[in-house]
């Protein structure tokens, strides 16, 4: 199968990669000009060096999937809301449109628990046709681009789906996020501060976020015209503490874990953690 992809320097989007071409797959990868992939790659796809906003028509000619990875600060801090709405939501919907035109109907987006917002609280695990009610700047942009997606693949007859990721980790994770944090601090013999640690999350590990995207796009399984929701995690949850314990141990960090020094972030939900048996048809 020939895809094109978005994101394809990308935490997950490099993962996707790798698997895609040992899968036989030929990619066509979507990058920003001067970006590099957060891993090395034994092979590289063919790279289109271009904003998000850009014309693609060409490099869409004779693909038959599209896998859109591509995000605007997904992580804090996030950029002012009318940016992430346009990289997310109005780049993004052009780029499917464009995609649409040259005939491609299996469409793959990466979407975000976050997008769930205050309507996640409450949930033991949260069903994928849970309302949107986020009330920070990148998760809106997110939720309004499933929004303006789900609409297109309905008006257009495309077999779209958009699988929400939970709380992702791994190699290649940026530097200022929890794992990465948490591991320097290990690997260095230094103590690590961090809030309480109470809040529950769905940790998935990056290779299994990619393996299951790359399953998605193969099986095409979506309806022309019925767009599908599902969430990407484990469906169990896991404190942060004990999370971060657990890789304290596994790393053999001499330093001491000092939970209750950080207060939550803003908006921070107390559990999120992912029904992952159902998908709702939108």
């Amino acid at each position: 199968m020939k895809i094109f992809l978005t994101g394809g320097t990308g935490f997950v989007g490099s993962r996707f990669i790798e698997q895609a071409q040992a899968a036989g797959h030929a990619l066509v990868a979507q990058r920003r000009p001067g970006a590099s992939a957060r891993r090395p790659l034994e092979r590289q796809p063919r790279w289109v060096d271009r904003a998000l906003d850009g014309d693609f028509r060409d490099e869409l000619a004779g693909c038959e999937a599209l896998v859109h990875f591509a995000a605007h600060t997904p992580n804090p801090p996030y950029a002012p809301l009318d940016e992430c709405l346009y990289w997310n939501v109005v780049a993004s919907t052009r780029l499917l449109q464009q995609a649409a035109a040259a005939g491609i109907r299996n469409i793959v987006v990466a979407g975000s628990c976050f997008e769930y917002g205050a309507a996640a609280d409450g949930q033991e695990f949260v069903h994928p046709a849970t309302e949107s009610r986020p009330s920070l700047s990148y998760p809106v942009s997110k939720a309004a681009a499933t929004t303006s997606f789900l609409g297109l693949a309905r008006q257009l007859g495309l077999r779209l789906q958009v699988l929400r990721i939970f709380q992702v980790y791994g190699e290649g994770e940026a530097a200022t996020r929890f794992w990465p944090s948490l591991r320097a601090a290990a690997l260095a013999g230094k103590d690590f501060s961090m809030s309480a640690g109470l809040q529950v999350r769905d940790f998935i590990g990056v290779d299994e976020v990619a393996r299951q995207f790359l399953r998605t796009v193969e099986e095409n399984a979506a309806q022309p015209g019925r767009p599908r929701l599902r969430n990407v995690g484990t469906g169990k949850g896991q404190s942060l503490l004990e999370f971060a314990r657990h890789w304290w141990q596994e790393w053999g960090a001499t330093g001491s874990l000092r939970p209750g020094e950080l207060g939550l972030r803003a908006g921070e939900s107390t559990r999120l953690v992912a029904n992952v048996s159902d998908i709702h048809v939108a």
